[in-house]
């Protein structure tokens, strides 16, 4: 099975000398193409940093970092920049929506620069998170729970390769975080999407194909 992520020897550190902080400790991860990978840990514990780095926005100090067949360790600011725009879907907990966009643009901004547009798919999304209501809005017309769902939709409207995922339903309710989730998983399935989701939920991690727990700087598989 071809691999959308893969992590090798993985080592990143905060500070130096005593007061250094080793978040990474040759981690090692592989999430294949088709597949969701749940990354738990306690807060502080490295999950976002990890995140950061496997979408080319974070340096490492050593390892190997491969993201659809490209070493991104091997690649400049440009080469990483062009990757993530063609190839990763980013959902942090910080909404990144464009102020000055309505919510229609924003879902449409990811898909039209990595030349994937289709507004049939948009509005479906739309539907499909319950924001097709919300189209003409601005962001700061939004709730924050309004927003999040506006992130997910922007990232899967591009139908990227890799979708990268840090706590996103973090600000929904169950229920709709549940659908949410739903939707994400189903449309990574349907396009052959890796997914590699952080959350502090074991009961969303358990929805995944895999499990891996990050502590002390290690990627562990719980027991």
């Amino acid at each position: 099975m071809t691999s959308a992520l893969t992590i090798e020897r993985l080592c990143k550190t905060f500070g130096k000398g005593p007061d250094a902080v080793q978040v990474l400790d040759n981690a090692n991860l592989e999430v294949p193409q088709g597949q969701s990978l749940a990354l738990t840990g306690e807060s502080g514990s490295g999950k976002s940093t990890l995140l950061h780095i496997c979408a080319g926005l974070e340096p490492f100090d050593s390892g190997k970092v491969v993201l659809a067949g490209h070493d991104i360790a091997d690649a400049d600011d440009h080469a990483r920049a062009t990757l993530r725009r063609g190839t990763v879907g980013l959902v942090f907990q910080q909404f990144n929506l464009v102020p000055s966009l309505s919510v229609a643009a924003n879902l449409s901004f990811q898909a039209r620069l990595s030349g994937r547009h289709d507004p049939d798919f948009v509005a479906e999304l739309a539907q499909r998170l319950g924001i097709a209501q919300l189209m003409s809005r601005y962001p700061e017309q939004l709730s924050g729970g309004q927003q999040q769902r506006v992130a997910i939709g922007r990232c899967l409207a591009a139908r990227p390769r890799l979708v990268l995922a840090d706590e996103p339903t973090g600000n929904l309710d169950e229920a709709t975080g549940d659908a949410v989730l739903d939707l994400m998983m189903e449309l990574a399935a349907q396009a052959g999407t890796a997914l590699l989701l952080v959350t502090h939920s074991t009961r969303l991690a358990s929805r995944c194909n895999a499990r891996v727990h990050l502590r002390a700087g290690k990627l562990q598989v719980p027991v």
